[in-house]
């Protein structure tokens, strides 16, 4: 299962901007072969894409194209000859959980972890079972095309809703959940509020389009220290009482909390 708290996506089109996207600091930089490539350039970034992932530099994904299309078609017999394959593979449009374990089922034991994106109405309704879904490990949600499906503004408010029914997915599944890139790449502070609700929110980690977004991500998912120094404190003060409830900085501290404590650590230094 993922741990990283920013995914940059960087077209697979453009090998010359590999570098630089590996640079930035991202978690994970995914090469796209999907929405940033045009259709007469996929050949080639499928290409650049398995190429960047043979190196063996660490820290690499794709986002292959829709099962259900010929370039995903494409995509996926390309991976199962490649004699490398990434750790993570996004998948797009997914509205049902065939479509995921198609995908496992073609890879076989070389399958890597699968990261589907909910996209569609359909594919919400849908969600749990694509969570549950074999080698999935984590879902993200595909702002993008959920707003142009439902034909309001890429915000926060028109989709808040389509984001609470996909946190509650994952919580169920047990997965972490991604959310959908900030697209207007000149307003700072708007990606900084809108990682602090998604964070609030229940998501694990954001998406990004731009390297110099990743620098706002990662200081808004990561924990801080003062998080850190707190949820040490409290776990080391349950564990001292024999995991029994306790009264914890005027707060009672219990199986719940102590979770979310545990959560807090694991994503220490993501």
């Amino acid at each position: 299962m993922f741990a990283a708290n920013s995914f940059l996506f960087v077209p697979g089109s453009r090998p010359d901007r590999f570098a630089k996207a590996h640079g930035s600091g991202a978690g994970l930089t995914v090469i796209d072969l999907e929405d940033a490539v045009p259709a007469e350039e996929k050949a080639a970034a499928r290409v650049n894409a398995l190429a960047q992932v043979a190196s063996g530099e660490a820290g690499w994904a794709i986002r292959m194209n829709g099962v259900a299309t010929a370039a995903g078609i494409a995509d996926l017999a390309a991976l199962i000859e490649a004699e490398h394959l990434p750790p993570f593979l996004f998948v797009p449009m997914v509205e049902s959980a065939v479509e995921i374990e198609i995908v496992a089922r073609a890879l076989g034991e070389r399958c890597p972890e699968l990261i589907p994106l909910i996209e569609t109405p359909k594919g919400l309704r849908q969600a749990v079972a694509i969570a549950s879904a074999p080698m999935v490990g984590g879902v993200m949600f595909g702002g993008g095309d959920f707003s142009g499906e439902l034909g309001v503004a890429l915000a926060w408010e028109p989709l808040l809703a389509a984001r609470q029914a996909l946190i509650l997915a994952c919580a169920e599944a047990r997965v972490p959940a991604i959310d959908v890139p900030w697209i207007n790449l000149d307003d700072a502070q708007g990606l900084a509020d809108e990682c602090a609700k998604a964070k609030a929110l229940g998501f694990a980690a954001k998406a990004a389009i731009h390297p110099n977004q990743v620098a706002a991500i990662e200081a808004a998912f990561t924990p801080t220290a003062a998080e850190v120094a707190e949820a040490e404190a409290a776990l080391a003060a349950y564990d001292a009482a024999g995991g029994k409830v306790i009264r914890f900085k005027g707060k009672m501290l219990e199986a719940p909390l102590v979770k979310r404590y545990q959560a807090v650590l694991s994503r220490k230094g993501n």
